[in-house]
């Protein structure tokens, strides 16, 4: 829709204007003065998209936006006060470089969270992918209980299996379709898979076939000291209806493009932050790349929960 608009507006400043104007010269008609001004208005809007593209491009989608929660998690006194950090949404390529992401992740670590979460489609590139997975390996030591992946759509599109077997080689928790409890604590993290389905039924259906595959090996009573990491947001809805309290998703970029801090153009069930249903916590990542070179109103982030009593 962005470039539909540039196209439009390049057509108003470059071809009905110059008609107009060729018409008000060559037949001589009288120059209308409410017409001029809406005519120079027209100019100001491949201006304003012009001067927005830039801003986008050069500079919000290069600054990550740091954000701070506290979130209450029923745990040990061992366990409490722990911080997850979550990144999303890489999209490593022509846009976000191999040294792009050496960045974020020691300007996440610098924060000193003890948990990183990566909730999908970090790993964009085929070419790319088999270095940025030792980036990734070599970033565990920055984070003292560890990194944990979950997968997403765009891995499963560049050749998810040569990257799996990758990771399988590093200090990386993979979670794809399973759950590992956080050393020393009693804090469980579950990673469900990515839904493909098509259809809404159909969706619904595998989804929540999904995130039970996930939880599988979690004892029903800790439900309670997990955290769920997905990839869609709609998993946020399945994350509650398991009772557990906090589901990390991405995927929706928040929009990429929005205003007073909503997106411009809401296409998903749930689009960017905190989602509350019931006594369980949703939340929606804006992502840290993007698939189209700019970003308005939705900078990159960086989230980080701290668990309390």
């Amino acid at each position: 829709m962005f470039w539909v608009s540039v196209v439009f507006c390049a057509a108003l400043l470059f071809i009905f204007l110059p008609a107009v104007l060729a018409c008000l010269i060559y037949q001589r008609i009288p120059v209308d003065k409410n017409k001029r001004r809406f005519l120079k208005g027209l100019t100001l809007y491949p201006a304003a998209m012009a001067g927005g593209s830039y801003y986008g491009y050069h500079y919000e989608r290069r600054h990550q936006v740091k954000r701070y929660y506290d979130v209450k998690f029923p745990l040990t006194a061992e366990a409490a006060g722990l911080t997850i950090a979550q990144i999303s949404d890489v999209h490593l390529g022509k846009f976000f470089s191999i040294e792009d992401l050496r960045q974020l992740l020691q300007l996440v670590a610098a924060d000193e969270p003890d948990i990183l979460a990566v909730t999908g489609d970090l790993f964009d590139d085929v070419q790319m992918n088999p270095e940025a997975v030792k980036v990734l390996d070599e970033a565990v030591d920055l984070f003292p209980k560890g990194i944990y992946f979950c997968i997403g759509n765009h891995e499963t599109y560049r050749n998810w299996g040569r990257t799996a077997k990758l990771l399988a080689k590093t200090r990386v928790h993979v979670l794809v379709g399973r759950a590992e409890k956080v050393p020393g604590t009693n804090l469980w993290l579950a990673g469900a898979e990515y839904s493909f389905s098509r259809d809404d039924e159909s969706f619904a259906m595998e989804k929540a076939s999904l995130t039970q595959k996930a939880v599988k090996d979690i004892p029903q009573e800790e439900l309670v000291n997990t955290i769920l990491l997905a990839h869609h947001p709609e998993y946020i809805d399945n994350g509650a209806e398991l009772g557990i309290p906090l589901t990390l998703t991405g995927h929706t970029h928040g929009g990429q493009v929005g205003i007073f801090g909503l997106p411009l153009i809401p296409v998903y069930k749930y689009n960017r932050g905190f989602v509350k249903l019931g006594a369980s916590l949703g939340y929606v990542h804006s992502g840290n790349g993007s698939w189209l070179p700019m970003r308005i109103g939705c900078p990159p982030e960086i989230a980080y929960f701290r668990l309390t009593d």
